[in-house]
């Protein structure tokens, strides 16, 4: 691990102190991703029981995102592969995002073309997921660990949220 991937790493660990919980960890994972791997979008979503539909907690653009809004997973390729076994998913092209989410057009219009979905697990299970999405091809030879690290971090503001009844 390099040293700048440690200072990174502690600085968002430092950002649990902070009395804004969940968004102080969340907005501190979103930059810290921005400068390690980068990404245009970058959402955080938690799962319905039923794993049907997903709801957004986090994103850099809440206008096109906005917190609280919901989607229909429409993949259940992709709800096995992420959700259920907790395993990352890259998808590095337009057709790729088409034919696992529902909002493929609005992603594209955004000039997103990639996607890397971290799941964030304990206990066995899929908690949420880190979204990131960029230009076509991005995440090919992504770092998965250190974004596994990142996404882990979130994990006591998802747990605080879905406690309170944010799932």
């Amino acid at each position: 691990m390099t040293s700048e991937l440690l200072s990174t790493l502690n600085q968002v660990a430092a950002s649990h102190a902070d009395g804004n919980q969940p968004e102080a960890v969340f907005r501190a994972v979103d930059q810290a991703l921005l400068r390690t791997v980068s990404h245009k979008l970058f959402t955080i979503l938690m799962y319905d029981t039923a794993i049907t539909e997903s709801i957004r907690v986090y994103s850099n653009l809440s206008n096109d995102y906005p917190p609280g809004g919901r989607k229909k997973i429409i993949s259940q390729r992709w709800a096995d592969h992420v959700i259920r076994r907790g395993l990352p998913f890259v998808g590095n092209t337009a057709k790729d995002l088409k034919e696992v989410f529902s909002d493929h057009a609005l992603i594209q219009s955004l000039g997103c073309e990639s996607v890397l979905n971290m799941p964030v697990r304990w206990n066995g299970r899929t908690v949420g997921t880190l979204n990131l999405l960029h230009d076509e091809g991005w995440y090919r030879d992504a770092d998965l660990s250190s974004i596994a690290s990142f996404a882990q971090l979130t994990l006591p503001g998802l747990l605080q949220l879905e406690l309170a009844g944010g799932n």
